[in-house]
């Protein structure tokens, strides 16, 4: 059997699909929306040119309730939703006050265009890059499970498929095992990023080392270290477990294990840059170790208190490039820093998209290995970018 590649699947211009494809963005996420639907229309479809996105709205009433509409008919598609759960820029008016949306309003709002839809849908899946409540995603004492109760609604509303980017905890899908769950690490689009941006990478055992900032993100880690064939070191976290903090127990400090990271350009790799404390101080103690240029990627770079820490690490040197997704709203002045590259995921969903449109194993289409390997061999061949 042939592997199935990104290439063979957008050359298939989404042929024998099971159900004609809809796609509808929510009000969060409709810059990407608009990016999917341009590469699906590039592809074709039932014909060229086609537009795949259904219009939707959530309008609020003055008390603050609100309502799903769907404008157009969706009776037997193929029917996906995009949800940014994180999207803090949207806005709804309640009791003639501007409130902004929290990943509750979100969700909720993912819910009413579920039920909207009425279950005329073949299918209904949701790509949900940021996971709803997916930093709740274990218990300690009398605490609520957040993401796994959110899983469960959707897959009881006849969702069958969830699609989301980098789980904090991908375990969390133990809560719904009958239902489809694809947990996507955009590895590949991070490293042709690095490689484009990044100018003189020496990506060699002597010139280049992968680091973990802490014991949860080793496995992410460990897998760029891996294709790129460089040393790993490890951050390990010492934590006051006597006292809580913001819902955390307060770090005392960074305690690192690894080889020497001397000289070396150090890639530090993320799920989450949420207020960017620990990220900066782990690039400070690798500065402390003569460590050379700090690359710092998270999927989801929120930067929850601001960037101004981040403006003085990039002015005293103590970071030198951060890169995160488009997969989450990204703030205009984030998008203007000098220090910050965004790496862009929205041609790699409408892949996915279209595989399970046309009912193509994921898998193969997820599995970066084969394309990584083939951009590494051609860099070492030239020793630049092949994507310059």
């Amino acid at each position: 059997m042939s592997m199935v590649t990104l290439e063979s699947v957008s050359s298939a211009k989404i042929r024998n699909p099971i159900a004609p494809l809809s796609v509808i963005a929510l009000e969060g996420a409709k810059e990407m929306g608009d990016r999917i639907n341009h590469y699906l229309s590039e592809w074709g479809g039932q014909q060229e040119n086609q537009e795949f996105l259904i219009k939707s709205e959530c309008p609020r009433f003055a008390s603050g309730d609100g309502k799903g509409l769907i404008k157009s008919s969706i009776r037997g598609s193929d029917l996906f939703i995009i949800a940014d759960v994180g999207n803090y820029s949207c806005t709804y008016e309640m009791f003639s006050q501007t409130t902004k949306m929290s990943p509750d309003d979100h969700f909720q709002d993912l819910k009413r265009i579920i039920q909207a839809a009425g279950g005329k849908a073949r299918r209904i899946n949701v790509i949900m890059p940021l996971l709803y409540g997916g930093r709740q995603h274990k218990r300690n004492y009398r605490e609520s499970l957040d993401a796994a109760v959110a899983l469960q609604e959707l897959e009881a509303m006849g969702v069958e498929n969830i699609i989301t980017f980098d789980a904090h905890d991908a375990r969390v899908c133990n809560a719904v095992p009958l239902m489809g769950f694809d947990n996507v690490i955009p590895s590949y689009q991070v490293l042709k990023t690095v490689f484009k941006k990044v100018a003189d990478l020496k990506v060699t055992p002597e010139r280049f080392m992968v680091c973990s900032p802490d014991e949860g993100a080793i496995n992410r880690n460990m897998y760029y270290a891996s294709v790129l064939g460089v040393e790993l070191g490890m951050f390990y976290k010492r934590r006051d477990y006597s006292k809580m903090v913001n819902g955390r127990n307060p770090i005392i400090a960074h305690e690192y294990l690894g080889n020497s990271v001397e000289g070396k350009d150090v890639f530090v790799s993320d799920d989450i840059i949420s207020s960017g404390e620990s990220m900066l101080e782990v690039a400070s103690e690798l500065k402390k170790r003569k460590a050379g240029r700090i690359i710092v990627y998270a999927t989801y770079s929120i930067f929850t208190s601001g960037l101004d820490t981040f403006d003085k690490a990039y002015s005293d040197g103590v970071i030198d490039y951060v890169l995160g997704t488009n997969l989450t709203y990204r703030t205009p002045q984030l998008l203007a820093r000098d220090w910050f590259y965004e790496v862009d995921v929205s041609k790699y969903i409408a892949h996915i998209i279209s595989a399970l449109n046309c009912d193509i194993p994921i898998g193969r289409v997820i599995d970066p290995r084969k394309k990584l390997k083939l951009f590494l061999e051609k860099y070492g061949m030239t020793g630049e970018s092949p994507c310059r």
